[in-house]
């Protein structure tokens, strides 16, 4: 028998509870936990067959359900609340954007990222970076921001982790049904799909476009999968960081120049465009193409209203994470760009290239180079970022480079227990979810009984085991173990044992089995009958990273070693919904990847909300977040050269916190049972974490140190009717060639050093003699660099700008400083100049210094 067609039937919604289409379809029940039981009650059975999916829900349900719950008072109370506070928040005119920026509300910031995080049925995310991204846009939504995003509809995702019987991780693909999902097909005034096109070689591609709505926020995603492309063509956007790097570049273009030729078929006009990792750079040569053909402007006046309007934030914490395609590659997919671009071929590859690698095309260095706006995303990888490409700003101090850093952060009602919202309505403000981010709210902490505290922690803890066991068990099914063996392995997590949490992506600089190092001692910290201890272990390898497979091998082996059986637990499939149970549910947090390589690590933010302690290396967003009484740094911060050294130390550190911190603070309990010392923690943890390190701290600092400056910097750039922008231009084009006829001279003395003797306090005089060719003094600035002497090198150095004098016959132009050092100690100074202008948008905008000669 051969079917000749399908019949989708839809269950139709009474007109009493007709709104649930309305809510189903925008992603605000994802982080609204009334919403999600309001579907939950219509069917509890029905909604955990369809993984919690409303859409799916509503599509299968028995029209007799439905017509049973409007007879049903107390549900019909529960719909009008929902959809009256759903209703309150998109209408909603006084946000936090609004407020603080009215003036902006017309303008429209435009986030690109290759993957999104909001819900565990829309598996388009692969770990942090993907989370982050649906963080960013779920506040962007409750701040009010204008955000629209952009990114790739895969239809198989990101792979299903199946851990099979002899401890091998295995990859599964799942063909998702956008029919299935709270995604919608855009079209056109006509009825037919939106398509966008790209110039590949030899060919055109089209991608079909679809729209998700998150709270206030748009997010359109673009799907090759239609019949307009060719068989392979098709597969482009099938998986994330799925195929070759020929698949790669074809999800770059299509994300960075389909993305833009979306904005414009919608007429989206963009004011900022914030591009989350390198995957999206390309967007910066599709922008000035556009410039150059609409507006009639050069190539490097098109670059410097991009930069004017770009903000970049890098993850990547080493040279290696950065994705680079071969310059032959960038020949195939771009020759016929570069006419249009009006620039050489030269000129072209030269924007990815790093400082000693001329072969290859490199994305992050591409972003850099394009944007005027860059970050970390910590302290630590600021520095960290700062160093990996010091080589694109040569000669100029490390902590001069312009990447600063903007922390991550967690967004507060996806993460935080809904046990833990509710304490909250109860001690805190009636508004505190629209100040999370002031620390003076959760001070409220404080007046929390300590029982009530401990009572939601287990009630949690209760309620992840017994997801975790579930999980289990079917896990070793699958595998073939019988069900009563199966059973009982995973009757084996005990509720009353301390639980250690460690999930993340498996890479093998997160150092998974670090805790293994000394395997009689962890089995002796585990197998002590007073303080009971096991380890939950979850996590993804990349399907193409061998070392880290080998990891997950090797725990999953270790699990099942004598004085290890029972104690250690290695659950599949690590996904949104396990996250949410783990960092609600377990006793502490573990992160110990080898420093400085975490760039930021916001699982354990998402720990700590929720009163889960971290143990942590000091990487990454714990430097910042640890204060002495929230948690535990493993180690001193030491790193050494040698990897088995710095392997030894950090696992000694690890053990002796938890044999005399750790677990006996934990089992530490008063009359009640409440173990009020660890419990002092906790609220800690809430109090320090939750205010510094949300989504809503984070996303103010993105809008006032980068969304703002960028607007207010292209507003005065089309008012000047793109003046601004020629006369920065030729500025920098005569910077450029004037720039190796400098020289600049230490105060006329052939002595060298010059020595000064001073008391603190008192001021120095310094002088400079700079020559300047053809160049004005009013082109530069001519500064002091001074700092206390190590080693004969100048440490945390400062500049102060000298002052012009004159300039002489000779076409010598003198400059003099008062230096004031209120410190003692021994200093080191030098002279230097670097490019002036007043509307550079960094002070090293452009990469060149030039350094005092002997």
């Amino acid at each position: 028998m051969h079917i000749l067609g399908k019949i989708k039937v839809t269950a139709k919604l009474p007109e009493e509870i007709s709104k649930l289409k309305d809510l189903a379809y925008n992603l605000w029940w994802t982080w609204n936990h009334e919403a999600c039981e309001l579907f939950r009650e219509i069917d509890p059975e029905l909604w955990e067959q369809t993984d919690k999916n409303p859409v799916h829900m509503l599509q299968v349900i028995h029209p007799e359900k439905l017509s049973e719950k409007t007879s049903d008072s107390r549900f019909m109370e529960k719909y009008a609340d929902v959809i009256n506070r759903f209703e309150r928040y998109m209408a909603r005119k006084d946000t936090w954007f609004a407020l603080n920026f009215p003036d902006r509300m017309s303008e429209r910031i435009i986030y690109f990222s290759a993957e999104y995080g909001f819900h565990e049925i829309l598996p388009i995310y692969s770990g942090g970076l993907g989370i982050l991204s649906g963080d960013h846009c779920k506040t962007a939504s409750d701040l009010g921001l204008p955000l629209t995003a952009i990114g790739l509809l895969y239809k198989q995702g990101y792979f299903n982790q199946r851990i099979n019987r002899d401890g091998w991780q295995e990859t599964e693909f799942a063909e998702l049904d956008p029919s299935r999902l709270p995604i919608l097909p855009v079209t056109k005034s006509d009825g037919k799909p939106l398509l966008i096109s790209v110039e590949m070689p030899n060919r055109i591609v089209y991608a079909r476009v679809w729209k998700m709505a998150v709270g206030r926020v748009d997010l359109y995603l673009m799907d090759t999968d239609i019949p307009e492309n060719n068989r392979f063509d098709r597969t482009i956007t099938y998986r994330l960081y799925g195929g070759d790097r020929e698949t790669r570049i074809q999800q770059e273009i299509l994300l960075g120049i389909g993305g833009i030729r979306l904005l414009d078929e919608l007429n989206i006009h963009g004011t900022v465009y914030h591009m989350n990792e390198g995957h999206s750079a390309f967007i910066g040569f599709e922008l000035c193409r556009k410039l150059i053909e609409e507006s009639n402007l050069s190539f490097d006046e098109a670059r410097e209203m991009v930069a004017s309007s770009t903000v970049f934030t890098t993850h990547t914490p080493v040279p290696a994470g950065s994705d680079v395609f071969s310059l032959d590659m960038i020949d195939r997919y771009f020759s016929n760009y570069y006419s249009q671009l009006r620039v050489s071929r030269d000129e072209f590859i030269s924007l990815g290239l790093k400082p000693g690698d001329p072969y290859n095309f490199n994305m992050t260095v591409l972003a850099l180079k394009m944007s005027g706006k860059r970050n970390g995303v910590s302290a630590l990888h600021g520095a960290v970022s700062r160093n990996i490409y010091s080589s694109l700003w040569p000669d100029i101090p490390e902590n001069e480079i312009p990447i600063q850093h903007v922390t991550n952060g967690v967004h507060i009602k996806t993460w935080l227990a809904y046990e833990f919202q509710r304490l909250l309505d109860k001690y805190f403000p009636e508004n505190w979810y629209d100040r999370i981010h002031e620390p003076k709210i959760w001070e409220a902490m404080d007046q929390i009984p300590d029982r009530e505290i401990w009572e939601i922690h287990l009630q949690l803890k209760r309620k992840m085991i017994d997801y975790v066991k579930n999980k289990l068990k079917k896990q070793l099914i699958s595998n073939g173990i019988p069900v009563p063996e199966a059973e009982r392995h995973a009757s084996e997590i005990k509720t009353d044992a301390f639980t250690i949490g460690f999930a993340r992506r498996f890479a093998t600089y997160k150092r998974a089995s670090l805790i293994f190092r000394d395997m009689a001692r962890i089995e002796r910290i585990l197998n002590n009958h007073e303080m009971p201890v096991q380890v939950i272990f979850a996590g993804k390898a990349h399907p193409a990273d061998r070392p880290a497979h080998e990891i997950i091998k090797q725990i999953h082996d270790i699990a099942r070693h004598e004085g290890f059986n029972g104690k250690i637990f290695l659950i599949e499939n690590y996904n949104m919904a396990l996250a949410r149970y783990l960092v609600q549910g377990v006793d502490l947090w573990l992160n110990n990847p080898r420093r400085p390589l975490e760039a930021s690590g916001t699982s354990g933010q998402k720990a700590g909300i929720n009163g889960i302690p971290n143990l942590s290396i000091a990487d990454g967003w714990w430097c910042e977040g640890y204060n002495g009484k929230n948690g535990w740094v493993i180690s001193d911060g030491m790193q050494y050269e040698n990897e088995e050294q710095q392997d030894d130390a950090d696992s000694k550190s690890l053990y002796w916190l938890l044999e005399n911190k750790i677990i006996p603070l934990y089992f530490k309990r008063n009359e009640d049972g409440v173990p009020t010392e660890w419990v002092k923690i906790m609220k800690e943890s809430i109090k320090s974490v939750a205010p510094m390190f949300s989504t809503h701290r984070m996303l103010s600092d993105y809008t006032r140190a980068y969304y703002i400056p960028c607007i207010d910097r292209v507003e005065r750039i089309k008012q000047s009717n793109y003046n601004f922008i020629r006369n920065l231009s030729v500025f920098k084009h005569n910077i450029r060639k004037f720039w190796h006829d400098i020289r600049i001279t230490s105060e006329n003395r052939a002595d060298f050093p010059v020595e000064h003797s001073i008391r603190s306090g008192e001021t120095v005089t310094l002088n400079a003699t700079v020559y300047l060719g053809n160049l004005s003094p009013d082109d530069v600035a001519v500064e002091v660099y001074y700092g206390p002497l190590e080693n004969n090198q100048i440490q945390n150095g400062m500049t102060t700008e000298m002052d012009f004098m004159k300039r002489s016959e000779s076409s010598a132009c003198h400059y003099s400083v008062n230096l004031k050092i209120t410190e003692g100690g021994e200093y080191g100074y030098t002279f230097r100049v670097i490019p002036k202008h007043s509307e550079l948008f960094n002070k090293h905008d452009i990469p060149f210094i030039k350094w005092a000669d002997k």
